[in-house]
């Protein structure tokens, strides 16, 4: 069974960091693409970043600069560190390995 599994979400001030992880289990991992995306209220899912099998990254222009995408193939884990938070990253944010989708965490950014 094909699982991912998003943590690390939290309610922040803006300015602050969090680093979120999503770990996969079921797949073969390091073959794969990951992505995070996001869903705030009211709006459509969108892409924030992803990074390939072998390391190319790549972010949405909101992101670039103050998020990092990483990933650990020992831990089948991909990582999203979210520095200089702002309150607009506010949403539900979610990985995905093309095929399936976690849970979701919840980051909330307070003014």
């Amino acid at each position: 069974q094909v699982q991912l599994v998003e943590s690390g979400g939290g309610l922040v001030q803006a300015g602050e960091s969090l680093r979120l992880s999503c770990a996969v289990s079921g797949r073969i991992f390091q073959m794969n693409r990951m992505r995070w995306y996001r869903q705030a209220p009211g709006k459509q899912r969108e892409f924030v970043a992803a990074i390939a099998s072998g390391g190319n990254t790549n972010y949405a222009d909101s992101v670039k600069g103050r998020f990092t995408i990483s990933r650990d193939n020992a831990k089948n884990t991909v990582y999203l560190q979210m520095n200089s938070l702002k309150p607009e990253d506010t949403a539900v944010y979610y990985c995905n390995d093309d095929v399936y989708w976690g849970q979701g965490t919840q980051v909330t950014v307070s003014s």
